[in-house]
């Protein structure tokens, strides 16, 4: 039996690091991204995290932390690693935005090492970005005003 896709946003592989407070009373857990939509994101935990619990997400982005609330999802234990892979929903449109700025700056700095190695020379990150804007700001514009 064919299982339904219950997602309301496309989800895209976008690898990240990330930082998770479950609990005002926990420690910072390090980990990475798996996934991420206008919607949510994806993301291993050493721990379990009951569905409904509400956590902070550090997104580091150069000197800066994005700091995010999100609502676990759904939370399921894997084979291989011994892991948990937890799904969250932002709390807030404002939440989903920040993630949104942070995934554009991490894909610029990738569009940026690409362009790099094409010219054979350094291109800044100010270059970089006036050619990502130039490129998909309007289809960027499309996806929230």
């Amino acid at each position: 039996m064919e299982q339904q896709e219950r997602r309301r946003y496309i989800r895209h592989l976008l690898i990240n690091p990330l930082k998770v407070k479950i609990s005002n009373k926990s420690n910072l857990e390090k980990t990475k991204t798996m996934d991420a939509s206008e919607g949510g994101l994806l993301f291993m935990s050493k721990k379990n995290v009951n569905p409904g619990t509400t956590i902070t997400i550090e997104i580091p982005l150069y000197d800066k932390v994005f700091k995010v609330k999100a609502k676990v999802v759904h939370s399921k234990k894997t084979k291989e690693e011994k892991m948990y892979k937890i799904g969250v929903s932002f709390v807030s449109y404002a939440d989903a935005f920040k993630v949104k700025l942070v995934e554009q700056m991490y894909l610029i700095e990738e569009y940026r090492n690409l362009r790099s190695f094409q010219s054979g020379k350094d291109i800044s990150i100010k270059e970089a970005s006036k050619e990502w804007i130039d490129r998909y700001s309007e289809r960027f514009s499309k996806l929230y005003w």
